[in-house]
């Protein structure tokens, strides 16, 4: 399995720095704010990489620093650089629930090679887990306006639809797009009519048949990805078709 962890090799090649500015938030789930910034001039990345992001105005500082790593959420040809995150007790993600429109914020990169491979002969399946749709939002908006033509698959596990974000979204985008089907799965959600529980084994081969086929991307809370790596070992995929980013801590 090929890891990307925030410091992993990708990561020790410095990126350029760029100043930009903050220039709208939104809640896009329970919990889960979607962050627009101004997207600095020359600044370009791949579908499903990784900036490192620091507020100079931030005032509180708690263990965990100034500087967080976000997948960016937008495509490359968006207007605006969108990264999301979850509002949890730190002092950045207070700060950044608190920024006022038009604040100043620090962005260094882009890092990270969680990016859509090559050989559209192979489709690719996103596991993702909560705010680990971040980067597989990326790479599914690109695929769509760069009409690539990698059949996609998407299954993402929340505890409830209100938990999900960029839900309506991505339902809206499989009804639009015929080579991108998304299986979105609830764990305590009663009244949601998909798919129930966490992601398995069956219910990956019951969308899309052959499990060997595909290549695979994790993305979402550490133990969720560990979990999805055994899964697809225990099913003989090949490491070097697993890729995955863990979100420890966001």
């Amino acid at each position: 399995m090929k890891l990307t962890k925030w410091r992993r090799a990708s990561f020790l090649k410095r990126g350029i720095a760029y100043t930009t500015s903050l220039i709208g938030k939104e809640e896009v789930a329970h919990g889960t704010v979607r962050i627009h910034l101004e997207k600095p001039k020359g600044f370009t990345f791949k579908a499903g990489q990784a900036v490192y992001v620091t507020l100079p105005a931030l005032k509180e500082e708690d263990g965990k620093g100034r500087m967080r790593t976000f997948s960016v959420a937008s495509a490359p040809d968006d207007a605006d650089l969108v990264i999301a995150t979850r509002l949890t007790d730190s002092a950045l993600k207070r700060g950044l629930e608190s920024l006022p429109v038009g604040s100043a914020v620090e962005i260094e990169g882009p890092y990270g090679d969680l990016t859509l491979h090559d050989d559209v002969t192979r489709p690719a399946v996103f596991l993702a887990g909560g705010i680990g749709i971040t980067p597989f939002r990326s790479m599914i908006r690109d695929a769509a306006t760069q009409s690539r033509a990698h059949g996609l698959y998407l299954f993402y596990s929340n505890r409830s639809a209100q938990d999900a974000a960029f839900l309506c979204e991505l339902e809206q985008a499989a009804r639009e797009n015929p080579g991108f089907k998304l299986v979105a799965t609830m764990t305590d959600d009663a009244n949601w009519q998909g798919e129930h529980g966490h992601i398995t084994r069956e219910m990956i081969e019951r969308h899309i048949g052959h499990i060997a086929s595909p290549v695979f991307y994790l993305a979402g809370p550490p133990a969720m990805v560990a979990t999805m790596a055994i899964l697809l070992n225990d099913a003989g995929i090949k490491p070097e078709d697993i890729h995955a980013e863990e979100f420890a801590g966001y």
